[in-house]
């Protein structure tokens, strides 16, 4: 029988922290703590798989479930020496998410749980203060209300706002206890006025409305988001922790913080975090209350005047920095902790791994290796290669003017400048409009995370290092600036106000979460050195890696670029791309508007130098690389004009009766052109454009030998080959045109012919077709295509819509469909090579450069990947840990 609820607490427990799948992140390391006799509030767990089963069941909780969940209930009564709902010495509950992969603030919470009118009174004269108590009730009653009942927390707030506005008093400013007691009957009105229903007294129907209540936000918009964001499986499900409550807001003596073992923004090995006096958790990252530094350091760096937790409580702070250095030592890894201190008692509440920007993961990696807590392999095995993108967003130019008109904390590195928005749906909005956006706010709330992803950075005046903006930009490698406190955000008329000046919605600023500054208008940016700690670790990655690593390179800017990134020569270089600049498109017009044969080669001859001279470049740039060359492959018609305006330029310009120009327009018109007349096809049809190109490769061959004295071997790719005998019949073109070129240069070269499986026949034929063919590259963006039937330019009108109802879990245009078109790949691998022992295979489609594709082609032995310039790095470690992780098996 499935048992569904494991405690902890007294220094034992159920579960340890291998099980975070069953228990979730949070419930496994809970247990890992208190087996590790460290002071851990004793409670439950409810494991994932029951949150599967309460959406399962309609949201409704098992008796089987609730059976259990009494049993644990009873033993943490006998674990604190209170019971719940007690009228004399009651246990208080927290009731908190935990899943497998950390989503912050995604889910709900629901703290204080087992209060009503009578236990408040008990709290009240347990606590010797009756102020704490009814403050805690009026916190309770709207955190279930919101998260169980369905009534926006903001609706609380207004209320609260507009009776301390009563009272005279500042919207941070503590009330009495007969004070809290009537917002607390304020509370309760408005949820009977607004739902028609009472506040629950029982405290068992709080218990299994605020397990419900927490299940059900595994399902909220938020959390949905995030996950789709972050690649969660829905199916995982969340675990519920239930644990017996300490209070961080019982006076001078209590605390409560956030902190992690290092720094999470430069990896900097100091304990660093903030803290409250008198106060509970969620004050810490609301931004309501200014946080105190942990460190004296980190007072002094911050320009604090408030103590830090180091000077104020000395003993304590020794005793959590030993307790941080312990954990870390366990985990070997950073650590992100929770805290809370009661009256002189230090409680650990959560230890997880701290989420760090990509330039604090590599330090932190780094720095752990010359220790010895970790070998390379590992060092190399935790960075997320997608979080690298990081490191290649610009910084501001420090040689430039700039007019600073705000700051804040250094929340989230990286330089930003886009147009001010006040609301995520805006900012979506503007993304969707292809307009870059700064998100501008008091304080983010976890409703944001749409806009958050849409924006090209965040600015909040409220806040600190460890608020919901900075946690979440951090995670996402977008530039914030937390807590600037010298601007002010008038939500009501859309404006921010800074250091003299007054900015609407529109203008446009730039952020530097570097620096914390908030600078006017749009400041020239300069890109990173990718040196120091990144380049150690790509030495690392490049020894651990089995695949090499080209780029997609149509230009010289981009081959230039692609090596400074690491790429091993081109796998893809388009050549249709380099006919639309300048001159050429009319020379390409020319050739596919002639009448016939010797119109199209007289054409073609203009073009021929110009091809020649780019792959020149190109294999003078790569010098000794592999280039692998890709025939035209679009349908003729894309050069041609569509507009009128166009079609009447074009005319005059060839000197063509606009009418005979429409109709040779109209006579290369295709229904479908994705499977017209296309790729191979082309070549066979007008075998004089694959002389050309063939000619233009095979001469800057020579040139380039000659110039740089190394070798060239081109490689040659033939495009949406179906049948052998098309690869026959192009080959032999390209053969002819080799033995030409040799000759007239007396220069032997050589060269590879071979090509681009992108469809399903290919594959299938692909022991066939490798008796020709010498290499196999996989275009996956087209064999996604023709696998599923589906077109990429119009995928995203359904594809989310796939997801989100379970149909798919991942667009197949962005990770490979392992499945589907995965199986025809590691088909044409092994049926190609049973033909070719020697072939050599690499992908070239969008998914060379994605973390979870290039595991694949590990998977199924692919010699190398191609991707994009700026995809490069990602590329390079992806094929390292990929590497790492087929070694292990």
């Amino acid at each position: 029988m499935t048992k569904w609820v494991y405690a902890f607490g007294g220094g034992k427990a159920e579960g340890r922290a291998v099980d975070h799948e069953l228990l979730g992140g949070k419930g496994a390391n809970l247990a890992e703590m208190a087996s590790l006799g460290l002071p851990v509030p004793p409670g439950f767990t409810l494991i994932a798989d029951a949150c599967r089963r309460f959406h399962d069941k309609g949201r409704c909780l098992e008796e089987t479930i609730r059976a259990e969940v009494m049993d644990a209930l009873h033993a943490l009564e006998g674990e604190t020496g209170r019971h719940f709902g007690d009228t004399a010495h009651p246990l208080l509950l927290s009731v908190r998410s935990g899943a497998r992969a950390s989503m912050p603030g995604m889910m709900d919470t629901v703290l204080n749980l087992g209060l009503n009118d009578e236990t408040v009174e008990a709290l009240g004269h347990t606590a010797g203060d009756a102020r704490f108590a009814w403050d805690s009730y009026r916190r309770f009653i709207q955190m279930y209300g919101d998260v169980v009942m369905g009534l926006d927390h903001e609706v609380f707030e207004e209320l609260l706002e507009h009776e301390k506005g009563r009272l005279g008093r500042d919207l941070d400013t503590e009330l009495s206890a007969v004070e809290w007691q009537h917002v607390v009957g304020l509370y309760k009105t408005l949820i009977s006025d607004e739902l028609g229903q009472t506040f629950p007294q029982d405290p068992f129907t709080q218990l299994w409305g605020a397990i419900g209540g927490v299940f059900s936000s595994w399902m909220n918009p938020r959390a949905v988001t995030y996950r789709d964001l972050h690649q969660i499986p829905g199916h995982w499900g969340t675990a519920v922790n239930v644990q017996a409550m300490v209070f961080g807001n019982l006076g001078s003596s209590s605390a409560t913080g956030v902190a992690f073992t290092r720094n999470p923004s430069t990896g900097e090995n100091a304990l660093y975090g903030e803290f409250l006096v008198n106060a509970q958790g969620e004050d810490v990252v609301a931004g309501i209350r200014t946080p105190q530094s942990i460190t004296e350091a980190g007072r002094i760096a911050s320009g604090s005047d408030k103590p830090s937790l180091e000077k104020l409580m000395p003993s304590l702070y020794g005793e959590f920095a030993a307790i941080c250095n312990r954990l870390e030592a366990h985990y070997r890894d950073m650590q992100d902790v929770e805290f809370t201190i009661e009256r002189g008692k230090l409680w650990m509440l959560q230890t997880r791994e701290g989420k760090r920007t990509t330039r604090a993961a590599m330090k932190v990696a780094i720095d752990m290796v010359a220790e010895g807590l970790i070998s390379e392999e590992e060092a190399v095995s935790r960075i997320d290669p997608a979080s690298l993108d990081q490191l290649l967003h610009p910084t501001i130019d420090p040689r430039v003017d700039r007019q600073v008109i705000g700051s804040g904390l250094p929340a989230s590195p990286g330089a930003a400048s886009g147009e001010i928005v006040f609301t995520a749906e805006d900012a979506v909005a503007a993304d969707a409009e292809g307009r870059k956006v700064i998100m501008v706010r008091v304080e983010t709330s976890p409703e944001d995370i749409h806009g958050m992803h849409a924006a090209e950075g965040i600015l909040t005046t409220r806040g600190g290092m460890t608020s919901h903006a900075a946690v979440v930009a951090r995670g996402m490698g977008i530039p914030c600036v937390a807590g600037a406190g010298t601007m002010r955000v008038d939500q009501r008329n859309q404006l921010l106000i800074g250091l003299g000046v007054s900015l609407k919605k529109g203008d446009i600023i730039t952020i530097d979460g570097s620096t914390g500054r908030v600078l006017k208008g749009n400041v020239p940016m300069r890109q990173p050195e990718l040196s120091g700690d990144f380049a150690q670790l790509m030495v690392w990655a490049d020894k651990a890696r089995r695949m090499t690593v080209r780029t997609n390179a149509d230009t010289v800017a981009d081959a230039r670029a692609a090596r400074d990134f690491g790429a091993e020569g081109i796998g893809l270089c388009r050549t249709e791309h380099m006919f639309f600049e300048g001159d050429r498109i009319h020379a390409m017009r020319e050739m596919i508007l002639a009448e016939d044969e010797q119109g199209r080669r007289a054409a073609l001859d203009k073009l021929l130098p110009m091809q020649r001279a780019d792959f020149t470049e190109l294999f003078s740039i790569m010098h000794g690389l592999p280039v692998t060359i890709r025939m035209l492959d679009p349908p003729l018609h894309e050069f041609l004009p569509k507009t009128d305006e166009e079609v009447a330029e074009v005319a005059a310009r060839m000197g063509m009766e606009e009418p005979f120009l429409r109709r040779r327009v109209d006579a290369l018109h295709e229904f479908n052109p994705m499977l017209g007349n296309r790729g191979c096809r082309i070549a066979i049809c007008y075998p004089e454009i694959a002389e050309m190109q063939a000619r233009a490769i095979f001469e800057a061959a020579v040139a380039a030998a000659r110039d740089t004295g190394a070798a060239v071997v081109p490689e040659i790719m033939v495009p949406l080959v179906g049948l052998k005998s098309e690869l026959d019949y192009v080959k032999d073109v390209i053969d002819r045109i080799a033995r030409q070129v040799m000759a007239e240069a007396g220069m032997e070269l050589s060269y590879l012919v071979g090509t681009m499986i992108e469809l399903p026949r290919a594959a299938l034929r692909a022991h066939v077709i490798a008796e020709t063919a010498e290499f196999f590259s996989f275009g996956t963006n087209d064999l996604t295509q023709t696998t599923f039937g589906i077109s990429r330019d119009d995928a995203s009108s359904f594809i989310a819509t796939y997801q989100r109802k379970g149909i798919i879990e991942h667009d197949p245009f962005v990770s490979l469909d392992f499945d589907g078109v995965g199986e025809l790949i590691k088909l044409a691998a092994e049926r190609g090579r049973q033909a070719r022992p020697d072939m050599k295979l690499g992908i070239c489609g969008e998914h060379g450069g994605e973390p979870r594709s290039i595991r694949f082609c590990e998977s199924v032995g692919l010699d190398y990947v191609s991707c994009s310039p700026f995809r490069v790095p990602i590329a390079r470690l992806a094929a390292a840990q990929a590497a790492i992780a087929a070694a292990k098996g």
